[in-house]
């Protein structure tokens, strides 16, 4: 199967204040091991033999005020090796006009989105955003709604308990295409968050201009258990569709308790029983579609 990788990172430990700085409590537990540079050249050894025909990087989380500088940094790496395919920068939604900083990173031709981490959580380990209505800011609001007019999707990160005012972001820029990052990040398998997160899928999953992303299901339990790849994935594709749905390995993160095969063989096999159409939109098509590949 040919595969596209949606989701990774590669970075250089000088450019990342939480790599290079002391440590800091991070949402994925003990990261000693990625405190280094992390080259495309351990990526692609990274996925040698896995089918991978593209990838997409994802912003790192450098300084927010060096983001053309990773964008351009990126467009080097692709110039010089091949990969990334395309890529998704991080700008700041929360000031007046985004715009300005959209007109920057678009010099670039690989990008093809923003992230702007938006989920809160109680538990401060968990949490990124300053607070939990985030997504329905005005200014964020109207920042991501001119995303359309330069092509560019929108990361949406949160937790269920944000649904709500994700909801609002999402009706507001009916134009936008939003890729629902690591499937909604449940954080909690108890019954009551289950059910919580299932809503949260459902709600996104009816607005059309809503995609999934089937990474970084790791990241909680740091380890890749099959059946809650399987879980959150069987639930995934049952409400967006396999058409809507698209994989990501969140390498090297998931490189802390895993290599890329068993990772990418956990959602092959949560997806093993779904018609061969349906699997190429997930493992590709989709991918390409959303990132224009």
């Amino acid at each position: 199967m040919r595969i596209v990788d949606s989701h990774f990172h590669i970075w250089r430990r000088a450019d990342l204040p939480w790599l290079s700085g002391p440590m800091v409590p991070r949402i994925f537990g003990p990261y000693e091991p990625l405190r280094r540079d992390y080259p495309i050249s351990e990526y692609r050894a990274d996925i040698a033999g896995a089918g991978v025909v593209a990838a997409v990087y994802v912003q790192a989380n450098w300084a927010p005020d060096q983001a053309d500088a990773e964008a351009a940094w990126i467009e080097d790496v692709a110039r010089e090796t091949g990969w990334p395919q395309a890529s998704v920068a991080y700008a700041d939604m929360t000031v007046r006009d985004v715009r300005p900083a959209l007109d920057r990173l678009v010099r670039h031709p690989r990008v093809r989105g923003i992230r702007q981490q938006l989920h809160w959580h109680e538990n401060p380990v968990y949490r990124f955003a300053a607070r939990a209505d985030l997504a329905a800011d005005a200014n964020v609001v109207r920042n991501v709604g001119h995303l359309a007019d330069y092509r560019l999707v929108f990361e949406l990160q949160i937790f269920a308990g944000q649904i709500e005012p994700a909801c609002r972001l999402v009706d507001a820029c009916p134009d936008t295409t939003f890729v629902l990052q690591h499937a909604g990040m449940l954080e909690d398998t108890s019954a009551a968050a289950f059910a919580a997160w299932r809503e949260a899928i459902a709600a996104l999953a009816a607005r059309p201009n809503v995609c999934a992303k089937l990474s970084g299901l790791g990241t909680f339990v740091h380890r890749v258990d099959r059946d809650l790849v399987a879980l959150i994935a069987g639930e995934t594709i049952a409400a967006f569709g396999p058409q809507r749905c698209l994989w990501g390995s969140n390498f090297p993160i998931e490189k802390l308790w895993t290599a890329y095969g068993p990772l990418l063989d956990a959602h092959e096999a949560a997806t093993a029983a779904l018609d061969e159409s349906a699997r190429a939109a997930i493992f590709h098509d989709t991918a390409c579609r959303v990132y224009r590949l």
